[in-house]
């Protein structure tokens, strides 16, 4: 199998974030011929169209889309939807003239919230990608509460049962994007 390039985006960012934990746990688990990158979001201004030229944060921002095979998307759920900062990441990358930065390519998602996890953000997502053309992975899904002692204070992720399901999806995520690539 090829080695996948993957490009983690986190719709949080709190620095302790369990969101932030999720992709970090991939990161370092990601298996053999995987490499993993966080993007920082922290700097990326809201999408606006009068920008001509894009900021220095989205530069960076854009480089790692293109040099991406995949894409894991991790955040939390606000207001029963995708955080502003993940879809805002979204919003930069798919002005790319014949959305040469996110067409086509695989995605898994993962998120930790309350009760139900992230499942109603998770959805908004796949929508979303129906548009940019992102193939989303179907299973395994990953969700976590995040209010439920599966991560510790500093937000890593403690729980097992969890830590097998990113892994499970990280091999399904690596199978996926060598289909599409083919």
């Amino acid at each position: 199998m090829p080695s996948t390039k993957v490009l983690a985006l986190c719709g949080s960012l709190r620095a302790k974030s369990s969101n932030k934990g999720l992709l970090r746990y991939a990161q370092a688990n990601a298996p053999e011929g995987m490499s993993i990158e966080i993007a920082d979001l922290s700097e990326v201004p809201f999408y606006n169209s009068d920008i001509t030229e894009p900021p220095a944060a989205v530069k960076v921002l854009l480089a790692q889309f293109a040099a991406a095979d995949a894409f894991i998307f991790g955040g939390p759920e606000y207001n029963y939807s995708i955080s502003p900062a993940l879809k805002n990441a979204i919003d930069w990358a798919s002005r790319t003239p014949n959305n040469a930065l996110l067409g086509g390519k695989a995605a898994a998602i993962m998120g930790a919230g309350g009760g139900m996890g992230t499942s109603r953000a998770q959805y908004h997502l796949r929508q979303v990608f129906v548009f940019t053309d992102i193939h989303p992975l179907n299973k395994p899904e990953v969700f976590a509460n995040a209010f439920a002692g599966q991560f510790d204070a500093d937000g890593n992720l403690t729980d097992e049962k969890i830590q097998d399901g990113i892994k499970a999806q990280l091999a399904a995520l690596a199978v996926w994007s060598a289909q599409l690539r083919k």
